[in-house]
C-alpha cells in the first residue's frame, strides 16, 4: 500500500456536509484505507471570481490503487457532489485534489504529481501538516522541504482552523 494525500475543499451548498460525504466515499472504497483527517479550515477563495469562503481539509490514505485510479475516484466524488467545471477557480460544491502518492512524480497534464501548487497554498499546507508534517514535498520549483516547513514559510495567506479533526464523523 502507498500513502496518498488528498485535499478537499467546498464553498457551495453545505460545505461541511459535502466534505463529510467525500471522506465517507473514500472510506467506503475498496483499496483505500483512511489514515488521517485534518481539522476543518476556512479560507478565502484564491483566484477566480468573487465567491464565498472555502472549507478545506486534507485526508491521508493508504491505498493499493494506482495514482490514476485515485484521481478517477476523486472525480467520482466530485461528480456525486454535483461538481460542475464551468469556471476555472470558480465556486464549487466539492474539489478533491490528489496532492501526492508516495514519492511518485508525474508530468501528465491530467495527473501532475506532486500537485504543482501545493507548496504555495497555505490552505493545503496547514491541514496537511496536521496529518503528515514530515512528508517531504519536492516541487518542480523550489527546494525540497517537509510539509510543515512549507506551511511555516507562507505567512501572507490567511487560514482559520474552525473545527478539530473529528468534524467528519
Amino acid at each position: 500500500m502507498t500513502r496518498a494525500a488528498l485535499a478537499l475543499g467546498a464553498n457551495l451548498g453545505d460545505p461541511r456536509q459535502t466534505l463529510r460525504g467525500a471522506v465517507a466515499g473514500l472510506v467506503a472504497h475498496v483499496g483505500v484505507r483512511l489514515e488521517a483527517v485534518s481539522s476543518l479550515w476556512r479560507t478565502a477563495a484564491v483566484g477566480g471570481p468573487e465567491q464565498p469562503d472555502y472549507l478545506n481539509a486534507v485526508v491521508t490514505v493508504d491505498s493499493d490503487l494506482e495514482a490514476r485510479a485515485l484521481l478517477d475516484l476523486a472525480h467520482e466524488l466530485e461528480g456525486a457532489a454535483g461538481r460542475v467545471r464551468d469556471v476555472r477557480w470558480g465556486p464549487r460544491t466539492l474539489d478533491v485534489d490528489l496532492l501526492a502518492v508516495g514519492d511518485q512524480r508525474s508530468d501528465d497534464p491530467q495527473l501532475t504529481l506532486p500537485h504543482p501548487r501545493a507548496h504555495e497554498r497555505r490552505f493545503v499546507l496547514e491541514p496537511w501538516a496536521e496529518v503528515d508534517p514530515g512528508f517531504v514535498l519536492s516541487p518542480r520549483t523550489g527546494p525540497q522541504r517537509t510539509v510543515a516547513e512549507w506551511a511555516a514559510s507562507i505567512t501572507d495567506q490567511q487560514v482559520e482552523r474552525v473545527e478539530g479533526g473529528s468534524w467528519w464523523r
